[in-house]
């Protein structure tokens, strides 16, 4: 069972949300909350395996809970909600470290999906999202910790951050691959330490903005 909670100010949007869950069988909506200050003092009681946070709120923000959790290092898998068009913000939000954004009007398929591709070790930044967010990377202030051009990355290097761009997990890409999962993961953690980065969604932007996927 895959445990959620759900943040939103506005009340029908989470019952919304919270309806369309309950019709999965392996997901379950722990908690709930209508605003940023509740989101932080839950969160890290809680420990839910994903955490749908929308990012305008007023008092704290999405984005003020992202960047309160990331400097505690207790930021969990998590799923941006938006109904606007604000690739800057998005952006802010996956270096903070989101593992994704949908749309507050998506399918049951698109939102159950998601919830198990992130609570799985996956990500949704996929080629479809990456699309529309590629103009957004030149904009916005470049927030990673490494300097200059990273090293090089191996052919199975490139390749594998590839299928991560595609939100594959681990588990994913050792099955496409052919090879351990263990192989995987200590082909990511090579990746994370040549790109000057500390997880996989940061690894994906910062190949985007290098142009390596």
């Amino acid at each position: 069972m895959i445990s959620v909670c759900l943040v939103d100010d506005q009340t029908l949007v989470r019952q919304g949300i919270r309806s369309l869950l309950e019709l999965s069988p392996e997901i379950q909506v722990v908690a709930e909350c209508n605003d940023g200050v509740a989101a932080l003092q839950q969160i890290p009681e809680i420990k839910p395996d994903v955490v749908l946070l929308d990012m305008r709120m007023p008092g704290k923000s999405g984005l003020d809970v992202l960047n309160e959790l990331s400097a505690a290092g207790k930021v969990p898998p998590t799923i941006i909600l938006t109904t606007f068009d604000d690739d800057q913000l998005v952006l802010a939000g996956l270096k903070a470290g989101a593992r994704g954004y949908l749309l507050k009007d998506v399918s049951l398929e698109q939102l159950v999906d998601a919830v198990k591709t992130v609570a799985g070790g996956g990500s949704l930044i996929a080629p479809v999202v990456t699309q529309r967010l590629l103009a957004g990377v030149n904009r916005i202030n470049n927030q990673f910790s490494s300097l200059g051009q990273p090293d090089p990355l191996t052919e199975r290097e490139t390749e594998i951050l590839r299928l991560m761009s595609g939100g594959y997990s681990n588990k994913e890409i050792a099955n496409s691959l052919k090879v351990a999962e263990g192989t995987v993961k200590n082909h990511v953690s090579n990746i994370l330490s040549k790109l000057g980065v500390r997880d996989r969604t940061r690894a994906v932007l910062k190949a985007l903005e290098l142009g390596i996927v």
